[in-house]
């Protein structure tokens, strides 16, 4: 058996200069799965290692976002992060110099808040979590509640409460089904990791035995939504993120081909260790600006 993958990916550069990834056959691989190349239309882009690092800009990262405005390309700035509103991230951006429209951010919190509305409209819950996953249960017509709610929704503070984790513990023991907005158990601060979702979710299903159903990144179901949202195909999308396992394992599974930036978690030496690999593997941001080009219908009148 091949030590590699069946499928391996290169680049070709287009006559138009721009790039698409194609899937070349290993030794081992079944020709019937080789698919038609599809020219990039749709760009997806984690925010935290990717467009920014902390409260700075990525050398790059404006050039990118710039390019995809200009170019006519859908995109959206995804993150796990369920602190803050739309609102609040275009305004962290705008501060690191990035321009990007509320309606081009998709956090695990809008993601939440959708799954729970398809799957129960008008519900209830109680919420351990900040204003992003607040307003956005609101934003679906959720009531906000500690008297026999639907659902305990654990979303990322920075004041995480000994009573509010007890209540929701209290509760899930009671019968409320259990959901957190993503599974990282740490997040980064200028002092160094700071415990996140992941962990107090495994605090809490040590005390209640029950397991929550996570919504943000890996599960495929966000980069879904978010393609959806957008009205864009997976056969066309990339994913760019700085994670392995989060990011790229997330991309893989709803389809998509990936592009894995080193200017954040996930180091060079690293990438081995996992059983999946990204399509393409850059330094930074800076590297796709190029990539980036008007989809085929719209690239006359950028000429």
């Amino acid at each position: 058996m091949s030590p590699h993958p069946p499928l391996r990916h290169r680049e070709l550069a287009l006559a138009a200069g721009s790039r698409v990834w194609v899937a070349r056959p290993g030794p081992d691989s079944d020709t019937s799965a080789m698919t038609e190349n599809r020219p990039v239309t749709t760009w997806l882009t984690d925010m935290d290692g990717v467009l920014v690092r902390e409260e700075d800009a990525i050398p790059g990262a404006a050039e990118f976002l710039r390019r995809l405005t200009e170019s006519g390309c859908k995109f959206l700035v995804l993150t796990n992060n369920s602190i803050y509103t739309p609102r609040d991230l275009r305004a962290r951006l705008a501060e690191s110099g990035l321009d990007v429209p509320e309606k081009n951010i998709w956090t695990s919190a809008l993601a939440t808040a959708k799954f729970l509305s398809d799957q129960r409209p008008g519900g209830s819950a109680y919420v351990v979590g900040e204003a992003g996953m607040t307003t956005a249960l609101h934003e679906v017509g959720y009531v906000l509640t500690r008297s026999r709610p639907d659902y305990v929704v654990l979303g990322e503070t920075r004041t995480y409460s000994f009573e509010a984790i007890t209540a929701a513990i209290q509760l899930i023991v009671k019968g409320a089904r259990f959901i957190a907005t993503n599974p990282d158990s740490t997040g980064p601060s200028p002092a160094g990791p700071l415990p996140a979702t992941g962990s107090v979710a495994a605090l809490i299903t040590r005390a209640t035995g029950v397991a929550p159903y996570f919504v943000g990144k890996p599960n495929p179901l966000m980069m879904r939504n978010a393609l959806n949202r957008i009205e864009a195909h997976s056969e066309t999308t990339v994913m760019v993120g700085d994670r392995m396992d989060t990011d790229v394992v997330s991309g893989i599974e709803a389809g998509l081909r990936t592009v894995l930036v080193l200017t954040g978690s996930t180091r060079q030496e690293h990438i081995e260790r996992f059983p999946y690999r990204p399509t393409r593997v850059v330094e930074s941001i800076a590297d796709l600006v190029d990539d980036v080009v008007p989809p085929p219908n719209d690239r006359s009148d950028h000429e």
